[in-house]
């Protein structure tokens, strides 16, 4: 696969033009931001874990009738990726009240609802990533009430898998970040990464936490603990 002229570099991953038709690389890279890049750092061979979990998670929704941006792993850092129009909208699905809901709404963490909450963000880092509601997505020309109802259907659903995936890992999975896009057939579908840098993942015996909290809170052990998720995703899937 040969990579052409760099496209799009965000806080973790390149994206590169390449030699296959209506496809891109997207390259993972060290680097770990916090607060809107305020806390920065390199951590070693994060690029090829979140490649790594994000690629197998990524195949795992596709085998289970998500349809995804993913098509291939091609080297420790590198996907194959289908180009999308994208969504300018993030889905933050929690299953466990943490991070910035329990500080918003005076709530201490770990508290299970009854419900799951489905909360969506306008995609603008200029702006901090806001709460909006449908309304404001559909005036905004973000997307149409018929697409948000897709959304929310396919959030339900990749919920509901990957809760079960990361059980049988031993890993309670307390809230995570999904963006979609638009294929070339208008279909939404799922797009980015889903690694600990966009999940919460609580050791479900212990509690401990394997996500990008540890960079965020100085907890230490960030490489050691995605290299643990990793581990337990490969067992689970290459039983």
């Amino acid at each position: 696969m040969k990579h052409l002229e760099l496209l799009h570099e965000g806080k973790s991953k390149q994206i590169y033009a390449c030699d296959k038709p209506n496809c891109i690389v997207v390259r993972f890279k060290d680097d770990a931001t916090a607060f809107y890049n305020i806390k920065r750092a390199k951590i070693e061979n994060k690029g090829e874990m979140n490649c790594s979990i994000s690629s197998m998670v990524l195949d795992y929704l596709n085998r289970n009738g998500v349809a995804t941006h993913f098509v291939e792993r091609l080297g420790s850092n590198d996907q194959l990726c289908r180009k999308v129009e994208t969504i300018a909208l993030e889905v933050i699905v929690r299953n466990v009240i943490a991070g910035s809901m329990a500080k918003r709404l005076g709530l201490e963490e770990g508290i299970v609802p009854e419900n799951t909450i489905f909360d969506i963000c306008l995609h603008s880092e200029l702006l901090g990533d806001p709460l909006i509601n449908d309304h404001h997505a559909v005036a905004l020309g973000i997307a149409t009430y018929e697409e948000l109802a897709t959304i929310y259907e396919l959030s339900a659903k990749i919920n509901s898998l990957l809760v079960a995936l990361y059980k049988q890992a031993g890993i309670t999975l307390v809230d995570f970040k999904i963006e979609f896009g638009r294929d070339a057939d208008g279909r939404i579908t799922l797009v980015d990464e889903l690694t600990p840098d966009t999940c919460r993942l609580w050791d479900t015996a212990t509690g401990e936490r394997l996500d990008k909290d540890r960079f965020r809170r100085d907890l230490g052990r960030v490489r050691e603990t995605y290299e643990e998720v990793a581990k337990r995703l490969s067992n689970v899937l290459n039983k």
